[in-house]
C-alpha cells in the first residue's frame, strides 16, 4: 500500500470523524432546547427564544431571614449571589413577606412548592427615602419584582407571588357584590362624593398615606413583575396573582420565555392585565393560564415617537395557552407605535374572555401591524365579539380630524396582512366586528377562513366603507 494512499486515507478518516462530531454536537444542541417542537411548521419563520444560563450555585432565603419578614433579606441574598457571579435564590415552603425585589444578571429566583411571597402593603417600602427616612414620591412605586439591563435571569418553581393588590387598587361599587364591597370598607379607605368609587386612602393597614389625596395615592400603584431592556429571561411554573396593576410585563427585551405560568386576579381588578409583551423580540408564551381583570395576553408597542424608537414586537410565538376571564384573550394594542410583525398564535383556548381576538388602537397610538398568523383557536362563553378590530379606542380627537378640522393625526393604526383560520367559537354575541377610520386605510388585507361562530346577536358587524376583510368558508 503506497504512502500517498495511507496519507489520503488518514485525511479521510479525520474528515469523517470531524463530520460525526459536528453532527453529534448539532444533535446535542437540538436536544438541549426543550421548545424546538413548538417552532416546527409555523406559517412564518420565527427566530427562537433562547433560554438563560444560570450558574450552579445557590443560597436559601432562610440563610438571610430572621422570621417571615424578608423585606431586607431578599436584597442581601441577591447581593451575595451577584458577588458569586449569579446562581439560584431558593425560597422554601412557607409564607414570606417581601418588599421590592430587584433581580440582577445570572440570578434565578426559585420558589419551591408551597412557597408564597406576599409583597408588603407598606407602600413606603417601594420608594427611595430622604435623609429623614420619608419616601420620595415622584412617580409610580417600584414594581414588586424588577430587572433592568440584565442578562440571564429567571423566576421558576411551583410557588406563588402575591402582589397584595387590594391595598393599591381603586374599585367600582358596580363591579362588586355587597360582601366584596363591605370587605373594602372594612379595610378603611376613602369613598368619592357619590359613594360609588373606593380609593386605597386612609387605610386600616397600620401604615400612613404617602400622598396628599386619594387620587394621587391610587396613581402610584405599581406592577408585579416588570423586566426592562434585558435578554434571556425565563418565567416558568410559578403562580403570579393579585397584582396592584399589570402582572407580567417584559418591555424592550429579547429572548423571553413564559412557560406554564398561572396568572390570576379578581375579574373586577382595575387594569389587572395578565401578560403584556412590550416592544420585545423572540418571545415564547406557552402552557400558561390567565384569569384576570383586563387584557389576557396582550402585545404592546408604546405610543407615538417613543414607541417607534423602542422597536417592534417581532418573532413572537403564543401557543397552548388558556385565557379565562379577561377583556380580550389575545390582544394587540391599544398602543403599538413600535410595530407588530411575525407573530404566531395557535392552539389556544379562550373561555369567558369579553372578546376573543381583540385588535384595538387609535390615532397617536397606532403603527404597522402585519404578518400575524392565528389558527386553531377554541372559544367559549364570549359575551362580546369573537374577533374585533377597532380603531377609535377611547378616542375623541379623530372626530375632529374626520370632519376636516385640525391637523392630520400621526401614528394611525394600520392592521394588515393578518391571517385568522380554524377558529371554533361555541358561543359569542357577535362573530366578527370591524370598524376603521373614515378617510384612512386602517383595517385591510384581513383574511379570516375555515372558522365557525355560534352567535346570539349578529354574525357580522363590519363597516365595509372603512375595512377590507376577506372571508372564506365561515359557518354561523
Amino acid at each position: 500500500m503506497s504512502q500517498a494512499f495511507l496519507i489520503t486515507f488518514a485525511a479521510m478518516r479525520k474528515s469523517i470523524a470531524a463530520i460525526l462530531i459536528l453532527m453529534l454536537g448539532l444533535n446535542a444542541v437540538a436536544a438541549e432546547y426543550p421548545y424546538a417542537k413548538l417552532y416546527k411548521n409555523t406559517p412564518v419563520a420565527l427566530e427562537q427564544a433562547q433560554l438563560p444560563v444560570i450558574p450552579d450555585f445557590s443560597v436559601r432565603i432562610t440563610d438571610f431571614a430572621n422570621g417571615e419578614d424578608c423585606t431586607l433579606a431578599f436584597p442581601k441574598a441577591i447581593k451575595e449571589l451577584a458577588k458569586q457571579g449569579g446562581g439560584h435564590l431558593i425560597v422554601p415552603a412557607g409564607t414570606w413577606i417581601a418588599g421590592p425585589i430587584v433581580l440582577k444578571s445570572g440570578i434565578d429566583l426559585h420558589l419551591e412548592e408551597g412557597a408564597t411571597i406576599v409583597f408588603t402593603n407598606d407602600k413606603s417600602a417601594y420608594f427611595k427615602k430622604d435623609a429623614d427616612g420619608k419616601p420620595i414620591v415622584n412617580g409610580r412605586a417600584l414594581p414588586c419584582i424588577s430587572a433592568d439591563k440584565c442578562t440571564d435571569i429567571s423566576i421558576t418553581g411551583k410557588g406563588t407571588l402575591n402582589g397584595n393588590g387590594q391595598w393599591w387598587r381603586y374599585a367600582k361599587k358596580g363591579k362588586l357584590c355587597e360582601a366584596e364591597w363591605q370587605e373594602l370598607l372594612d379595610m378603611g379607605g376613602t369613598l368619592n362624593e357619590k359613594g360609588d368609587l373606593w380609593f386605597p386612602y386612609n387605610l386600616n393597614s397600620g401604615y400612613p398615606n404617602i400622598t396628599d389625596s386619594p387620587e394621587k395615592e391610587e396613581a402610584i400603584r405599581n406592577h408585579l413583575i416588570i423586566i426592562k431592556r434585558s435578554s434571556r429571561v425565563l418565567i416558568q411554573g410559578v403562580t403570579v396573582c393579585n397584582s396592584p396593576k399589570f402582572h407580567i410585563n417584559p418591555s424592550q427585551c429579547t429572548d423571553v420565555v413564559l412557560d406554564g405560568v398561572t396568572v390570576k386576579c379578581p375579574w373586577n381588578a382595575q387594569n389587572g392585565d395578565g401578560i403584556d409583551i412590550g416592544n420585545s423580540q423572540r418571545v415564547l408564551v406557552t402552557g400558561c393560564t390567565v384569569d384576570c381583570g383586563d387584557d389576557g395576553i396582550c402585545m404592546k408597542g408604546g405610543s407615538g415617537q417613543k414607541g417607534l424608537e423602542a422597536g417592534p414586537c417581532r418573532d413572537i410565538l403564543i401557543c397552548n395557552n388558556t385565557v379565562l376571564h379577561a377583556h380580550g384573550g389575545f390582544v394587540i394594542g391599544s398602543d403599538y407605535s413600535g410595530g407588530m410583525e411575525k407573530i404566531v398564535v395557535r392552539n389556544c383556548v379562550f373561555d369567558g374572555s369579553d372578546i376573543g381576538l381583540r385588535f384595538k388602537s387609535m390615532p397617536g397610538r397606532g403603527g404597522k401591524c402585519q404578518d400575524i398568523w392565528i389558527s386553531d383557536i377554541t372559544m367559549r362563553n364570549i359575551p362580546d365579539a369573537a374577533i374585533s378590530f377597532r380603531c377609535d379606542y377611547a378616542d375623541v380627537s379623530y372626530k375632529t380630524l374626520a370632519s376636516g378640522e385640525g391637523k392630520p393625526a400621526e401614528f394611525l393604526p394600520d392592521f394588515s396582512n393578518i391571517h385568522i383560520s380554524k377558529v371554533n367559537c361555541e358561543s359569542c354575541a357577535t362573530g366578527i366586528f370591524a370598524s376603521g377610520l373614515a378617510g384612512a386605510d386602517c383595517v385591510h388585507e384581513i383574511f379570516i377562513s375555515k372558522s365557525r361562530f355560534e352567535c346570539s346577536k349578529k354574525n357580522l358587524d363590519v363597516d365595509e366603507s372603512t375595512t377590507r376583510l376577506y372571508l372564506k368558508k365561515l359557518k354561523f
